[in-house]
């Protein structure tokens, strides 16, 4: 925040006046308004539709002013602001967010406490004259490109696992002899051929050995040989599963949404990668970082330079520690503020995991933790909070990891 205040004043001294552009953002019909950074209204605020012409008629009214001397304040509204940034950033604009508490704020702070969509759009320039805003880059398309991905990617890995909890109940009922069967668990590929195929334990029962013993051994690749398709028809045999055809019927078709969202959370996979490899960042080079995680980590972030130093990003991930005091009281131990993005923070634990077994800075930190009599997640956190560190210098400085 604080280079952003800089930023302004020197324009401001240099007699090079900024003209500020506050957009209040909607589902189908943004407004505008143009004003200087002396506060000076040079269009009153106007409607322009969430839609290819709508961003013509916005591009038109801007037409007029050199685009070094514009910067546009949009507050930080969910996926709404994302196409419209994406296009002004694609002209060249200057781009800017603004939290919606600091206009909630500035609207607070007004007399009669109104709310529309044209006192918004005066109260984001507002904001931008103030310096309360996050300066966006070329670079803040890919961000929110990630961002999206890898939201769609939890809310995948959410439904499958949803799939999976079902698929466990429905065969329960039908063959629970099968969890004895495969002991490394029925979430395995030569489990789902055989469910999709043969669901019901008496289907199995009547199959020739020869096909079976073929199922089993192809999609295991030779795991399962014939013996364990004598014991598979054996168990099917004295199954005391329910003879079901609705339950056949919500198995197959469980295992088949099963196999979509796992190819559905390849696709995005791979479209992060491509993303990450792009960008060169250095989080790929942190042992224990993998590109997913490091997405996962840079889209939530976006630009270090939001961040004045490590400690508001270690508050910024919710890693920080409650502070209980009163009078002479503090307390012996704290927990974790929780109050950032739980994304960020899940991904930050399980790369701290990951370092912790990899790499010798970090575990002999962990060991440490232990020997103080930290619980294992408790050691975790403080070994989050070292990374969190550890990443505040690699983004800042642009540097690879090289810690022994």
């Amino acid at each position: 925040m604080g280079r952003v205040e800089r930023s302004v004043t020197i324009h401001v001294k240099a007699g090079a006046l900024m003209i500020l552009v506050g957009i209040d953002i909607a589902k189908f019909t943004h407004v505008a308004t143009i004003m200087t950074s002396e506060n000076e209204v040079l269009v009153p605020p106007f409607s322009f539709g969430n839609d290819r012409a709508g961003f013509a008629a916005l591009n038109g009214a801007l037409e007029g002013y050199p685009k070094e001397t514009l910067l546009i304040g949009l507050e930080s509204t969910a996926h709404y602001t994302e196409n419209l940034t994406c296009f002004l950033l694609a002209q060249g604009y200057q781009v800017a967010l603004i939290n919606p508490i600091q206009t909630a704020s500035l609207r607070k702070s007004g007399i009669r406490n109104a709310k529309t969509d044209k006192i918004d759009a005066k109260l984001i320039v507002k904001a931008l004259i103030l310096g309360n805003y996050t300066p966006l880059r070329r670079q803040s398309v890919d961000t929110l490109a990630l961002r999206g991905l890898c939201r769609a990617r939890q809310d995948l890995i959410k439904m499958r696992s949803r799939c999976k909890i079902q698929l466990v109940a429905l065969v329960d009922q039908l063959f629970p002899e099968l969890h004895a069967f495969f002991r490394s668990g029925i979430h395995i590929k030569t489990s789902y051929a055989l469910l999709k195929l043969y669901p019901n334990p008496c289907d199995v029962a009547k199959l020739h050995l020869t096909c079976l013993t073929n199922l089993l051994r192809k999609n295991s690749r030779g795991k399962y040989t014939r013996e364990d398709a004598i014991s598979l028809k054996a168990l099917a045999n004295s199954s005391v599963g329910l003879d079901n055809p609705i339950l056949a019927l919500q198995i197959r078709q469980t295992v088949e949404r099963i196999e979509l969202f796992s190819k559905q959370i390849s696709d995005v996979e791979a479209a992060i990668s491509e993303i990450m490899l792009r960008s060169g960042s250095p989080l790929t080079t942190v042992p224990g970082i993998g590109t997913v995680n490091a997405a996962m980590i840079l889209s939530v972030i976006g630009d270090i330079s939001r961040f004045a130093n490590a400690t508001k990003l270690l508050a910024f991930a919710g890693l920080d520690p409650i502070i209980r005091q009163s009078g002479k009281f503090r307390a012996r131990s704290t927990r974790m503020s929780k109050r950032g993005d739980s994304m960020l923070r899940f991904a930050l634990v399980y790369a701290a995991h990951n370092l912790s077994r990899n790499n010798q800075t970090f575990a002999v930190y962990y060991r440490t933790k232990i020997a103080q009599g930290k619980s294992h997640y408790n050691a975790l956190g403080h070994v989050a909070g070292k990374l969190v560190r550890v990443i505040f210098a690699l983004l800042s400085r642009n540097v690879a990891f090289d810690l022994p």
